[in-house]
């Protein structure tokens, strides 16, 4: 136990990152908590620092909480109009015969660019290209696909890395993911596809 209190500072790092209106001292055990998971994972074969690792876990405990105690909820107007965009997007992409712009979305629903935009995001849902890409959690597992997997994401580049395991481990949303690496949501969505498509061509 001591040796995961050396990290402890990283904790601090990291809640102070996040707005006043959250209880430092909350924040702070549930970082621990995942200081303390973090350690019991870690295994130094796979190349990563502890801190590195640990960050990860930290983060999606603290954010796992806050999601977990917001009052904010999706407004139905937002996943009315999410519904209908995915309904367009279907209708136009069998018409143009390619997927259809953000702008001819809009034009077709009659709705601001940012309005659509905004049911997108808000609305996003994660939904993993293929099921494998799940062991991205299953540092434990031994398979050979899952290790298949893990060489191949460790060929990735640090950015691309701090994506998969920010979706894929922690289980951050595209927005989450943005705040934490200092990018745009679209950026999030566009790189995202790419590296499960990169991850998906060399499997």
């Amino acid at each position: 136990m001591e040796e995961v209190l050396n990290y402890e500072g990283l904790i601090y790092k990291i809640i102070g990152k996040y707005p006043k209106r959250y209880d430092r001292d909350d924040l702070y055990q549930v970082g621990m908590l995942g200081l303390i998971d973090a350690y019991k994972h870690y295994n130094a074969e796979y190349g990563a620092k502890f801190s590195t690792f640990a960050y990860y876990y930290i983060i999606g405990e603290v954010n796992k909480y806050i999601r977990e105690s917001s009052s904010l909820k999706v407004g139905k107007g937002l996943i009315e109009l999410k519904k209908n965009i995915i309904e367009c997007r279907d209708y136009m992409t069998q018409k143009l015969g390619r997927n259809p712009t953000i702008l001819e979305i809009s034009l077709y629903l009659d709705e601001d660019e940012e309005v659509i935009n905004n049911a997108l995001l808000a609305t996003d849902e994660v939904e993993c290209i293929d099921d494998v890409y799940n062991c991205v959690k299953s540092f434990d597992d031994t398979s050979p696909e899952v290790l298949d997997l893990k060489s191949e994401i460790n060929k990735l580049s640090d950015n691309e890395k701090n994506i998969i395991y920010a979706r894929y481990y922690n289980e951050l949303t595209q927005s989450e993911t943005s705040n934490l690496l200092g990018i745009s949501q679209v950026q999030v969505s566009r790189n995202e596809a790419k590296i499960l498509q990169k991850l998906r061509d060399r499997l």
